[in-house]
């Protein structure tokens, strides 16, 4: 208990960090990876082509990598003077999306072909259709999935510490510097990642249940 109590402050910021991080981040994949599914199977073709890119990219680069460019290109390029925290939450949620995208469009493809089709009929548009009709349908397959995806986010998570983010693993090694014993620092931050994991287990199985009484 000592490590953790002589360096409270420090783990709690951690914590503090891991669960910011985790939050920004899954809802930019959300917001990025229901936008690209919905460019995956749009009837436009250029849209098609873009959303099908944007996954084949991320899902095939290593997430260090992408790290490394948020940290490194982007900055000199693109936004100057970007905080650590926001290089870090773009890197992961975008890596996220791509995963978020396919389940989405997995969930999509369930949703029976007539719905559509119906939709259109009574002069709904695309987005009208996708929105209103298809998704809210494709929702009940999409959780679960979704669950996995986020709970694998956290964990992932642990790569911005090495980035200068504060957060759970950050901590691991600032104790590490200070001469600590590893055991009993990684069961804190495993302790601390757990109750990560679990609460986002626990909100997506309660979104769950409720869907399904809905049905």
């Amino acid at each position: 208990m000592n490590v953790l109590l002589d360096n409270f402050p420090e783990f709690r910021d951690g914590f503090i960090g891991t669960v910011s991080i985790t939050a920004v981040s899954s809802v930019i994949a959300l917001v990025l990876g229901v936008l690209i599914a919905g460019f995956r199977v749009s009837p436009v073709p250029p849209l098609r082509i873009f959303g099908t890119a944007w996954v084949t990219l991320l899902r095939n680069t290593p997430l260090t990598l992408l790290f490394l460019v948020s940290f490194f290109v982007v900055p000199e390029i693109f936004f100057p003077g970007m905080s650590p925290f926001l290089l870090g939450s773009l890197a992961l949620g975008f890596y996220t999306s791509s995963f978020v995208c396919e389940a989405v469009r997995s969930g999509i493809n369930t949703v029976p072909l007539g719905q559509a089709e119906a939709a259109r009929s009574i002069g709904m548009t695309f987005s009208q259709t996708l929105r209103i009709v298809v998704l809210p349908q494709a929702t009940r397959t999409v959780i679960p999935p979704l669950s996995s995806i986020f709970i694998a986010l956290t964990k992932n998570s642990a790569i911005a510490g090495a980035f200068s983010v504060t957060e759970l693993f950050g901590w691991q090694k600032l104790m590490s510097d200070r001469g600590y014993a590893i055991t009993p620092v990684f069961i804190w931050v495993a302790l601390g990642y757990l109750v990560v994991t679990f609460a986002i287990s626990g909100l997506f199985w309660t979104v769950e249940r409720r869907m399904e009484v809905a049905r």
